[in-house]
């Protein structure tokens, strides 16, 4: 059962290098594309941890590549947008942030795992991502939108600079939880054990 959850991960990471690409066609049906692909691969997001939770196909595969396919996207997003202009001036800082959480999390998460020590996702932290995707989805719309929906941008924008304040605020608690694990006491590191027949 869990191949099916680990399927929509894997497909949403094999997304990323056509979202890339799709970058690089004409601007108006180009970003409907981008903007297509990148919905899709926040439905499959949405709906591997459902289906995993729902029939308990919750695996260690899925786990692993579950954060690794988020970040891809959004990084992958976040350089493009920088890169073709829409992200600019002040703006970037705050995709220069979010991107700078992602890898402080990555590590920690590396590190706390050596640890045995889980870092649970809080729902602030859910939060951010939510307004995190809906500001990064408008601001790849936003070209071929502007026209019909006048300030989407401007929107899109403060959307992005909130989810930046919950990116700042999260990943303070998450360092914070780091720090306190690596000033304990170490723990010995476990020898395999070798058996002869």
């Amino acid at each position: 059962m869990s191949s099916i959850p680990n399927a929509l991960t894997v497909g949403r990471i094999v997304l990323v290098p056509f979202f890339v690409a799709a970058f690089f066609l004409p601007p108006e049906p180009g970003r409907w594309i981008v903007f297509i692909l990148f919905c899709l691969a926040g439905i499959t997001d949405l709906f591997d941890g459902m289906i995993a939770r729902k029939l308990n196909a919750e695996s260690t595969l899925g786990r692993m590549l579950d954060p690794i396919a988020d970040k891809l996207m959004v990084s992958a997003a976040l350089l493009m947008l920088a890169a073709d202009g829409t992200l600019k001036g002040i703006h970037l800082m705050a995709g220069l942030v979010i991107l700078c959480r992602e890898i402080l999390v990555s590590g920690l998460r590396e590190f706390l795992a050596g640890a045995q020590v889980s870092l649970p996702v809080t729902r602030v932290a859910k939060l951010k991502t939510v307004l995190q995707m809906v500001a990064i989805g408008a601001l790849i719309a936003s070209s071929a939108t502007e026209n019909m929906l006048p300030g989407v941008t401007i929107l899109a924008l403060g959307c992005l600079w909130v989810a930046t304040a919950l990116t700042m605020y999260t990943g303070y608690a998450y360092l914070q939880a780091g720090l306190h694990h690596a000033r304990g006491p170490a723990r010995p590191v476990k020898r395999p054990t070798h058996r002869t027949a």
